[in-house]
């Protein structure tokens, strides 16, 4: 690649991007000397996560990029229209969308309150929908336009269907919804992809849904995932469009073999890192 830095001067537009996952895409972009705009609900502390929309900003300058935290709710389109409306404004235009924003509930079908189901859609499903369709009028101004979900491939085996009916319906549906834009908008160039990983990523998530430090230890990095979206956000995008893409592909692709540094406890072995569900 003759250009080192591809995506400075891009506008990356994420739903979610407090912490975890999110702010490590954010920060890999950002030392490019991107422009990161987070629509976030988190403007003040948690009392159990860390991260604010704020300081998320305040790494990403600090990484070299440029940053704008909204407040917003991704389930509220005004909020998605605003956010969209103010990234353009100062920016100049929108390059990525990042649906990053996901609500997780693994409780089975009996147990899953009502709420909870309708959060699960709300966040993942229609929250990614209404980004995305929201940015398409901007991204087709861009040079190289890239939508990027962070949802699972389709694998309908009834191991893991019937194991969280809730989230995984919640889950496709942000990739039903990503191969549904990348077919109806392929002859505009802009690109829609999934990406999802092998392993558990240690993050807030799993440190409080799956299975607290245990599982934590047995995840791999945010870091891994920020990698591999970073090859794909680089990629031309008439090319390499409608793929439910896993990180480790992606980077084996691009010619990383060796995933050691990327453990949660430096020197764990592959084999004793927790597979991912919807994967195996």
């Amino acid at each position: 690649m003759t250009d080192a830095k591809p995506l400075a001067g891009k506008t990356l537009l994420m739903s979610g991007g407090s912490r975890g996952i999110g702010l490590a895409i954010a920060l890999r972009a950002a030392r490019d000397g991107a422009n990161i705009a987070l629509l976030a609900k988190t403007d003040q502390p948690h009392p159990k996560l860390e991260g604010t929309v704020h300081t998320a900003a305040a790494e990403i300058v600090a990484a070299g990029g440029q940053a704008l935290p909204i407040v917003g709710d991704v389930r509220d389109e005004d909020s998605i229209t605003e956010a969209v409306l103010k990234t353009q404004g100062e920016f100049g235009g929108i390059d990525i969308v990042v649906n990053n924003a996901s609500a997780i509930d693994l409780s089975g079908t009996l147990e899953l309150g009502t709420k909870r189901f309708d959060l699960m859609q709300a966040v993942n499903v229609r929250g990614t929908f209404l980004l995305s369709r929201a940015a398409i009028p901007v991204l087709r101004d861009a040079a190289n336009p890239h939508i990027l979900s962070l949802s699972p491939p389709l694998n309908l085996s009834p191991k893991w269907l019937g194991a969280h009916t809730g989230y995984t319906l919640a889950k496709y549906g942000m990739t039903m919804a990503t191969l549904g834009i990348a077919a109806e908008f392929a002859g505009d160039g802009i690109a829609a992809n999934t990406l999802w990983p092998r392993t558990t990523i240690a993050t807030a998530a799993v440190q409080y849904s799956l299975g607290g430090d245990r599982m934590m230890a047995a995840s791999r990095t945010p870091e891994i995932y920020a990698d591999a979206a970073y090859e794909v956000l680089v990629r031309p995008a008439r090319e390499y469009t409608g793929r439910t893409l896993i990180v480790e592909d992606v980077l084996e692709a691009s010619g990383v073999t060796d995933f050691s540094g990327y453990a949660a406890v430096p020197g764990t072995p592959d084999s004793e890192l927790f597979p991912d569900v919807f994967l195996d």
